[in-house]
C-alpha cells in the first residue's frame, strides 16, 4: 500500500504538498501548491491501487489515465480546469485547479442555521438554471458525472455560479470500475455500483445502469433538499416514491418539473439538460402554449441585433450540422421567446410586480459561442421585409 504524502513534499519538482483533502475510490486527493504558477493552489489526485495482483493493478492503471483523459476532454468556466496528468516514482497523478468556496451542504446547513430556513424558490431556480448547462456540457461529450450531489457542488467565493466537482467517477463510454472485492465474482451481468444512495437514482443503484437522464435525476434530489432542507431519506415514503411536496410550497409549474426530473423510470424523465432549460424558459412568459416555428419576417442583421445573447445550441447547429434551415427557425423561435418575454416584464412593470428572471437564452454572450465568420459563411434565406416594431 502506498503510504500518505507528507506535508512539504515537492511532487514533479513542481506542486509542494499542503494538506490532504481526502480519499476514496482509488485515489488520495492534496491541495498542493504549484510553485510554477506562483503558488497557485491546486489539487493533486493520486493513485492510490487497492490490490496489487497484476492484472487488477494494470486494469485500475488503465482506468485512472482514460479519467485523466476524460478530465482533459472538459473545457467548462464552472468545471475545475483539468492542468497535468504524470508519473512520479511509479506513482501516478492528475492535477486539477482548486476551487476556494463551499459546498451546497454547507450553504444550506448554514442558511439553517442562521436563517432558520432552506434556500428559497427564486434561489433554487436560479441555481438549477446555472448548473443545468454544465450538464448540457458534459453530456454532449458523452461524459456522465453519476455522484451529483451537493457535496460535488461548490460555490467559489470569486464567482456567482455553481462548479461541479469530482469527476472521479465520470468515464468516458460510462465505463466501469472494478474493485479488488467484486473481482473474483465479476461476470458480465453485474456491475458495480457508483453514486451516493438517496442522490442516485435507481436504475444506478439496483443494476449499475447510469444515463444523462441519471445525472438529472440526482440533480433534482439536490434541488428538493435545498428547498426543503431535509435529506432525502425524509421525503420518500415506505413505497419509496418521493413526498417533497408536502414539504415546502413552491410554482406547481416548478414542481412538476423537478418531478418529471425525478421520475422512477428513466425514460419518463427529461432525456437532456436543453429539454428542461426549455421548460423554465415556458414558465417566464403567459404564452406557455404558444407553439414554435412561428412565421417571423426580419433581416438577419436585425436578427442577431434583438438576440445580442442567444444560446449555445445555435452555434452547434451552425458547427456541426451547417443546416441552414434549422438554424434560421431557431433564430426565429428565440426571437419570439425574447419578445413575450419583454411584454410580460412590460405587463408585469404597469402592474407593479417584480420583472420576471432573463430567460436562459439571454445569459450567454453571443460572440463567445458564434464567431462572426460561421456566421457569415452561411446564406440565410431570410426576407428582407421587416415586420417587427
Amino acid at each position: 500500500m502506498l503510504t500518505e504524502i507528507l506535508p512539504g513534499t515537492v511532487i514533479n519538482n513542481r506542486y509542494r504538498i499542503n494538506r490532504l483533502l481526502g480519499t476514496g475510490g482509488f485515489g488520495r486527493t492534496y491541495q498542493a501548491f504549484d510553485n510554477q504558477r506562483f503558488n497557485e493552489p491546486c489539487v493533486l489526485k493520486e493513485f492510490v491501487p487497492t490490490s496489487f495482483k497484476p492484472e487488477l493493478l494494470q486494469k485500475s492503471k488503465d482506468l485512472f489515465e482514460r479519467e485523466a483523459k476524460v478530465l482533459h476532454k472538459i473545457q467548462h468556466p464552472q468545471v475545475p480546469r483539468f492542468i497535468a496528468y504524470f508519473t512520479e516514482n511509479e506513482r501516478m497523478f492528475t492535477v486539477q485547479d482548486y476551487v476556494d468556496g463551499k459546498t451546497y451542504s454547507q450553504i444550506l446547513s448554514e442558511s439553517l442555521a442562521k436563517q432558520g430556513q432552506p434556500l428559497s424558490e427564486a434561489e433554487v431556480r436560479t441555481w438549477l438554471l446555472d448548473i443545468l448547462p454544465v450538464l448540457e456540457y458534459i453530456h454532449e461529450r458523452k461524459i456522465l458525472h453519476r455522484d451529483i450531489s451537493l457535496e460535488n457542488i461548490m460555490l467559489p467565493y470569486n464567482c456567482s455560479k455553481p462548479m461541479l466537482i469530482d469527476f472521479g467517477v465520470a468515464k468516458e463510454n460510462f465505463t466501469e470500475i472494478l474493485s479488488n472485492d467484486l473481482l473474483s465474482n465479476y461476470d458480465s451481468i453485474y456491475k458495480p455500483v457508483v453514486g451516493k444512495y438517496g442522490y442516485s437514482p435507481p436504475e444506478q443503484l439496483r443494476l449499475g445502469n447510469s444515463y444523462p437522464s441519471s445525472d438529472i435525476y440526482s440533480l433534482a434530489v439536490c434541488a428538493v433538499v435545498l428547498l426543503t432542507g431535509k435529506m432525502p431519506r425524509f421525503l420518500i415514503d415506505e413505497s419509496l416514491k418521493w413526498k417533497w411536496r408536502s414539504q415546502v410550497q413552491v410554482d406547481n409549474g416548478f414542481a412538476d418539473i423537478l418531478d418529471k426530473m425525478l421520475a422512477d423510470v428513466p425514460n419518463e424523465r427529461y432525456q437532456t439538460a436543453q429539454e428542461i432549460i426549455l421548460s423554465f424558459n415556458g414558465l417566464h412568459h403567459p404564452h406557455k402554449n404558444l407553439p414554435l416555428n412561428p412565421q417571423v419576417n426580419i433581416s438577419f442583421s436585425d436578427l442577431l441585433k434583438f438576440l445580442a445573447l442567444p444560446h449555445r445550441q445555435l452555434s452547434q447547429i451552425i458547427i456541426k450540422n451547417k443546416n441552414r434551415k434549422e438554424a434560421k427557425q431557431y433564430l426565429e423561435d428565440l426571437l419570439v421567446l425574447q419578445q413575450l418575454e419583454q411584454q410580460m416584464r412590460e405587463n408585469n412593470k404597469m402592474d407593479g410586480k417584480e420583472p420576471s428572471q432573463a430567460p436562459i437564452y439571454l445569459n450567454l454572450d453571443f460572440s463567445e459561442y458564434c464567431p462572426k465568420e460561421l456566421i457569415n459563411s452561411i446564406d440565410f434565406s431570410l426576407d428582407i421585409t421587416n415586420n417587427h416594431t
